[in-house]
């Protein structure tokens, strides 16, 4: 399952998505995942969904590849719909003893479910897209104009990076655990709750003690590289526009305009 995770990973291709300037990524990121909650409609929906695709389509990463990630947050997804579909008050359409589905359950549990898949499949996209060197680049030109309120610009955005990028890292040292922990005869696979949680804690401290290890690594190593923070550093491959970026830009304000259109418009068509 821990594999499956695909947020915080780099794909390794050749795309337009991965030429493409990381601040236009991240802030395309940031305007897709805002517009998920400004769309209230079927169409507003479609349209998202079609940007999307049409994005997959330009990052050249396998389809299958990125849907994989799905399968960790089913959990997640299937107790939030749950919970939309018997606790959203009502028109009735079925009840069985203290449970009831509502229509206007179905319609938020839609809602929430179309939501939470846009939103992981387009941060997957972006990580798998963009390299963590490129990613803290972008995060610290961002959040450039911060430096005036003397603000740790480069060093918030190079934790953010660390701390993505050790996603994948600690899942798949997870997965090792399991693994080890299983050939010794531990038993992840039971019913019973309280069970369930104390076969975590022989997963929990190795983990913590793994977390710490590969952050000490990481802290020696940058010592010895004599890094010192952002002041007075200066870029290998500094950041700049091209005629690319541009046109990303205007498709991104256009998508956005449309997003907020329908939204204004939104009696014109079904809400869900």
């Amino acid at each position: 399952m821990f594999k499956d995770i695909t947020l915080g990973q780099y794909y390794q291709t050749d795309s337009l998505l991965h030429r493409l300037d990381p601040r236009i990524k991240l802030t395309g990121t940031l305007v897709f995942i805002i517009s998920l909650f400004i769309a209230n409609s079927f169409t507003g929906y479609l349209i998202a969904a079609v940007f999307l695709i049409t994005m997959i389509r330009l990052s050249n990463v396998p389809f299958s590849y990125i849907i994989r990630g799905m399968r960790a947050i089913l959990f997640i997804l299937f107790i939030t719909m749950a919970f939309n579909l018997f606790l959203t008050p009502g028109e009735v359409l079925v009840k069985f003893g203290i449970f009831k589905i509502t229509r206007e359950g179905v319609y938020f549990a839609a809602r929430m479910a179309i939501r939470l898949i846009f939103l992981i499949i387009g941060s997957s996209l972006m990580t798998l897209t963009t390299t963590p060197t490129q990613l803290t680049d972008a995060m610290e030109a961002l959040m450039n104009p911060l430096r005036r309120f003397h603000v740790p610009v480069h060093e918030i955005a190079m934790m953010m990076s660390i701390a993505l990028r050790f996603i994948p890292i600690l899942m798949e040292e997870t997965d090792k655990i399991m693994k080890a922990q299983m050939a010794r005869g531990a038993d992840f696979e039971s019913r019973n709750l309280i069970k369930k949680v104390r076969s975590l804690i022989p997963i929990l401290v190795p983990l913590f003690v793994s977390a710490f290890r590969r952050a000490n690594d990481l802290a020696m190593a940058m010592e010895a590289r004599c890094y010192r923070g952002g002041e007075g550093r200066t870029k290998m491959k500094p950041l700049v526009y091209r005629k690319r970026d541009r046109i990303a830009q205007l498709i991104l304000l256009l998508f956005f305009a449309a997003t907020i259109g329908i939204r204004a418009a939104g009696h014109w068509f079904p809400v869900i």
